[in-house]
């Protein structure tokens, strides 16, 4: 029962793993952007319409379905519309400078409406008696396990039994983590969030960095989004289903202190508490609800107890939230 609950702590933890991790990107190059779980959500509906789409036009006959077209049109769909989503927020609070913290909850309720039309319009043509959208075919593909995990006992059932983006997950956050700290872009991206009238002097292209940080940014939290429909949902697509799971990985980003590797432990403890109340059905609703807070309670005592020691390496980029007046430098 222990890895069982592990495992499922690791599937929860995955999307918000890829979340955090996209925002951490963003955030080093000074902007908040409270659009992650409107991204996420347009990640996931885009990666739906690509796989709908293309079994369809297969004839929903998995013997006429290409694996690998299968796997990549969802993923560069998802890829596809999650930066479009990044470009348009970075055309708002780069270009005309808006109000960052307006701008992202504004792209949240966007995105969270776009994909709920565009799901509707998916399950009417369906014309299911379930308001959703099954996309079996394409989450068997990407639910593919690694051939004999299973004879390996718990250590198979633990590191091996995952699906792929489970691992390009925690591969994205250890090269994000590489390049923050061993490469000349990731010193650059961090001086841009620090101090961006520093880094134009020195020649840095800030306005270059920070778009190119927000749409990747972008790109890995979308894939989050996919990644909850394809493996945790099993290729079902529900209107509103997504959760407050957005929210979550923006919450891991402070509980990480904005480094990608703690995210990689953060998200599957947020699974774990997240998965806690199913564990505890005896204890009445009122007990669930208050473990359902828990990844946030955990958020605001980490706040805590990183404020209070005021450990620069702890702290959000300096500039994080705003808007740079090369004109004022």
């Amino acid at each position: 029962m222990i890895i069982t609950f592990i495992c499922r702590a690791i599937l929860l933890g995955v999307p918000l793993l890829f979340g955090s991790v996209g925002e951490i990107i963003t955030e080093k190059s000074g902007h908040l952007n409270l659009g992650i779980p409107g991204i996420m959500y347009v990640g996931s509906i885009s990666g739906v319409i690509g796989s709908f789409l293309y079994e369809n036009a297969c004839g929903n006959d998995a013997a006429n379905m290409n694996p690998f077209l299968t796997v990549c049109i969802p993923l560069l769909c998802s890829i596809i519309g999650s930066v479009i989503m990044g470009l348009i927020y970075s055309f708002f609070t780069v270009t005309l400078r808006a109000n960052q913290n307006v701008t992202g909850l504004a792209l949240t309720t966007f995105g969270i409406g776009l994909g709920n039309f565009f799901g509707g319009s998916l399950i009417k043509l369906v014309d299911s008696d379930m308001p959703s959208i099954a996309l079996t075919k394409t989450s068997n593909l990407f639910t593919v396990k690694i051939p004999g995990y299973e004879n390996l006992g718990w250590f198979g059932e633990l590191f091996l039994s995952h699906d792929f983006l489970t691992y390009l997950a925690i591969i994205i956050a250890v090269l994000t983590f590489i390049v923050f700290k061993r490469t000349r872009t990731g010193l650059n991206l961090r001086a841009v969030g620090e101090n961006p009238a520093t880094a134009d002097a020195a020649g840095i292209n800030v306005t270059r960095y920070k778009y190119i940080a927000t749409m990747i940014g972008s790109a890995v939290a979308g894939l989050g989004g996919l990644q909850y429909v394809m493996s945790y949902a099993n290729g079902v697509w529900s209107n509103n289903a997504f959760g407050d799971r957005g929210w979550l990985a923006i919450a891991l980003v402070i509980f990480s202190l904005w480094n990608p590797v703690v995210a990689i432990a953060g998200s599957f403890l947020f699974g774990a508490l997240c998965n806690a109340n199913n564990y505890i059905q005896g204890l009445g609703t009122e007990t669930q609800e208050l473990f359902k807070m828990l990844p946030y309670l955990v958020t605001i005592i980490v706040l805590v107890f990183t404020s209070m020691r005021k450990k620069r390496e702890h702290q959000p980029p300096e500039s994080l939230g705003l808007s740079y007046f090369r004109e004022e430098r």
